[in-house]
């Protein structure tokens, strides 16, 4: 695993927590039982996306593409 600092200049102790946090999250998530799946993030459920009905096609369906009526 390479960790990479983008900008700043961390301490020698800032990156140590840093990288325990990491190291401590990814043993946390290798060590969880097989068979219970891992939570999702409610930004990946598609069906976020689509929980209006799209509008039906006509002449004016394009107005009601963006604006919720």
């Amino acid at each position: 695993m390479t960790i990479k600092v983008i900008r700043g200049n961390p301490t020698p102790e800032e990156l140590a927590a840093a990288l325990a946090v990491v190291r401590a999250r990814a043993a946390a998530l290798a060590a969880a039982p097989p068979g219970i799946p891992r939570p999702t993030s409610a930004w990946s459920d598609p069906g976020r996306i689509a929980q209006r009905r799209i509008p039906e096609p006509g002449p004016t369906a394009w107005s009601r593409t963006y604006w919720p009526s």
